[in-house]
């Protein structure tokens, strides 16, 4: 079992910045696969970024490449999406996700975290 609790949303302007966090639980963190997933009000939710077990393998969505980055740290039990020259379009609920590098689904999700960015 994992447990993830999203952190460092807010508000900003575009072309600012912000880092979002993501704390998890659980002795195994290393194993699993993490993404940042985002929905906004009457879209679909769709995967921003994801990060592998050994912090390689990233994948972003076209949309964000070059303007955001996913890190983690395994010691830390956290992953962390750097998202800079932020745009309204980026305004969204930002979850966290893990899964097993086995599995094709994500298993465990954070509540959540609201990142609204003004023009």
């Amino acid at each position: 079992q994992v447990q993830l609790v999203e952190s460092g949303g807010g508000l900003v302007q575009a072309g600012g910045s912000l880092r979002l966090s993501c704390a998890a639980s659980g002795r195994t963190f290393s194993t699993y696969v993490m993404g940042w997933f985002r929905q906004a009000p009457g879209k679909e939710r769709e995967i921003v970024a994801r990060i592998g077990w050994s912090a390689g393998g990233t994948y972003y969505a076209d949309s964000v490449v070059g303007r955001f980055t996913i890190s983690r740290d395994n010691a830390k039990n956290t992953v962390y999406l750097q998202m800079n020259s932020l745009k309204p379009e980026d305004t969204s609920v930002y979850y966290c996700a893990a899964k097993l590098i086995s599995k094709a689904v994500y298993a465990y999700w954070g509540q959540g975290t609201q990142v609204t960015v003004s023009s």
